[in-house]
């Protein structure tokens, strides 16, 4: 998505923006929402798991056409070991559960981030969910392993010098501009997730950890979104 080079001037122009196009989510406070209840933290990761399936269906009945999921980042190889490997274990899970299903709702799934670091097993499923649902006409997209800053130092390295700004974007970006971004987990901040791609982003903070998110919340984001007026700094 190119910003555009007019400010919006009518309702008309207004009502173009009123669903986003791209969503991403940052799927946070799986840990708080366990700890809170006096479960163990892997359980607040399998609820969390559960729900993130849940929207499926949504993005399939919705007019959005990208979904970006902040799963696993790469800053998160620094928790305990335990932790990681389980979290490791579940996106495995994920993967294979998604599969039939973004097939039965005609879902694209790209897996974007680091590869090497991964499981060889978790690896092989990656592949095979990309291959099997490549003709998909929605768009679902799972960060695992990713870093916003080290994907924007990869594509410096692949441009020269006098590249200008949508140069640079086609190099870093695989995916339109982020037009709404949720963070769930009661925080505000980005945590290094598409930094360039959120930059006209607009940023929405529900006061809810990550596996009370159901489909209503999201309708709830929707509907916050559809009362923003989007003028790209003009």
């Amino acid at each position: 998505m190119e910003v555009p080079n007019q400010p919006f001037e009518t309702s008309s122009d207004f009502a173009i923006q009123s669903t986003p196009k791209h969503v991403a989510i940052i799927m946070d406070g799986n840990r708080r929402w366990a700890r809170e209840r006096g479960l163990p933290t892997l359980v607040g990761h399998r609820r969390g798991l559960n729900r993130l399936l849940d929207l499926v269906p949504v993005l399939r009945s919705s007019n959005i056409e990208v979904l970006t999921l902040f799963g696993f980042a790469s800053a998160n190889w620094r928790r305990d070991a335990s932790e990681v490997a389980y979290l490791m274990k579940l996106a495995d899970e994920a993967v294979r559960r998604f599969t039939p299903l973004c097939l039965k709702e005609r879902v694209r799934v790209e897996v974007v981030g680091r590869k090497d670091r991964l499981p060889a097993r978790l690896v092989e499923c990656i592949e095979h969910v990309q291959h099997v649902t490549r003709d998909g006409d929605r768009h679902l997209r799972l960060a695992v392993d990713y870093s916003s800053r080290e994907a924007i130092v990869e594509a410096a390295r692949q441009v020269g010098s006098t590249c200008d700004a949508q140069e640079f974007s086609r190099t870093l970006a695989t995916a339109d501009n982020v037009d709404l971004l949720i963070r769930t987990g009661k925080e505000q901040r980005l945590s290094d997730f598409l930094l360039w791609e959120c930059a006209f982003a607009e940023l929405y903070f529900p006061d809810l950890y990550w596996p009370d998110f159901d489909a209503d919340a999201l309708q709830t984001a929707l509907a916050w979104y559809q009362q923003r007026n989007r003028r790209f700094g003009v």
